[in-house]
């Protein structure tokens, strides 16, 4: 049986509407030590040369070398009931062909929403965590130099606050939607309050009629009520890297699993053959040997009985020698088959 957990309402459920806003805007970052775009980033240079002509300067793009500055894609989260003045993270990334951004420093770039307006500004010096170094054909690169953070280097210049005082209703929303647990979490507001003010519209989503009183109160009211919530059975696999994360409470119906391998292995080797000593008319030539080799390793089988678990399996799978692409197939299988009594996701 799925178990279940106490929680807090905040921890599993989202107040519908209150969110972050995603920005983005694009700018340059000064100060590199020769790691910056180079000449052919045409881009780089025009921005630039704006840049300097804002500020009562003309130069022609012709005479701009880039070594020193790239031009960057900025992002950040405008977090939920942001005020003026409110400061964020932001996320700096090259868009041209510069080596690295450690030791730079973005220069004032304007952060735009969706609809285009400016919600903040961005500014400050970069840390970048990683770095690229080499000379004379040697180099060596740790992690990704083109990309950096910097810690509240932007400002909200506007107000994005819902007013929460008229509302006549509210919903909460499931991190995880499931019926059972909505019920469940309407069940204990209403039980709080001493009457009917939640009620659940589908697997996801409970309404609240907040009946004139203070919407801020009643949500901090709400959000920190204990609620027991069933946690789903999941197996999550990524094929990428044969990674496997389970639920302990994964069970398998009764089962039996062969797993064999075949193997082919073709191998070349380039032999020279020359002509007998003194002959007039031979000639040295290459002459490749091909072998193949085939291997079948006779099949190895494991029997489960009913309500075994998944870690019973990968233990039973890693004692005859499976490996962890093996395991991740076999998952799979067992899912396909009905075998696994658990939700399978695979990244």
């Amino acid at each position: 049986m799925p178990s279940s957990r106490q929680v807090r309402i905040r921890e599993v459920t989202t107040v519908e509407g209150v969110r972050e806003n995603s920005l983005m805007g694009y700018g340059l970052v000064a100060g590199l030590r020769g790691t910056g775009d180079q000449k052919q980033t045409i881009f780089t240079v025009q921005m630039l040369a704006n840049v300097l002509l804002r500020m009562g300067m003309q130069i022609p793009t012709s005479a701009i070398t880039v070594k020193n500055i790239a031009a960057v894609f900025v992002t950040a989260s405008l977090p939920a009931f942001a005020r003026a003045g409110t400061q964020m993270d932001v996320t700096v990334s090259s868009i041209g062909d510069a080596k690295s951004l450690e030791g730079g420093t973005l220069l004032l770039t304007a952060l735009r929403g969706e609809d285009g307006k400016i919600y903040a500004t961005a500014q400050g010096p970069l840390v970048v965590g990683g770095y690229s170094a080499g000379g004379g054909g040697v180099s060596k690169q740790v992690n990704h130099p083109t990309t950096g953070r910097i810690a509240n280097g932007a400002i909200a210049e506007h107000e994005v606050a819902p007013d929460l005082r008229n509302l006549q209703s509210l919903s909460l929303l499931l991190r995880e939607a499931d019926f059972a647990n909505a019920q469940r979490i309407a069940e204990r507001i209403n039980s709080e309050f001493g009457r009917s003010i939640a009620a659940v519209t589908d697997s996801r989503r409970i309404e609240i009629a907040t009946s004139g009183q203070n919407v801020p109160g009643l949500l901090a009211r709400i959000q920190s009520l204990p609620v027991s919530v069933v946690s789903p059975t999941r197996v999550v696999i990524n094929e990428k890297t044969g990674t496997i994360v389970m639920g302990h409470d994964a069970r398998l119906s009764a089962v039996s699993i062969l797993q064999g391998s075949l193997s082919i292995e073709i191998s070349t080797v380039y032999e020279v053959s020359q002509p007998n000593p003194f002959s007039k008319n031979g000639e040295t030539t290459v002459v490749p040997q091909t072998t193949l080799n085939a291997k079948d390793s006779p099949a190895k089988r494991i029997e489960l009985n009913e309500g075994a678990t998944v870690e019973q399996l990968v233990n039973g799978l890693q004692a005859i020698g499976a490996t962890a692409r093996d395991v991740v197939s076999i998952l799979q299988a067992l899912k396909a088959a009905g075998a696994l009594q658990a939700e399978l996701e695979v990244m």
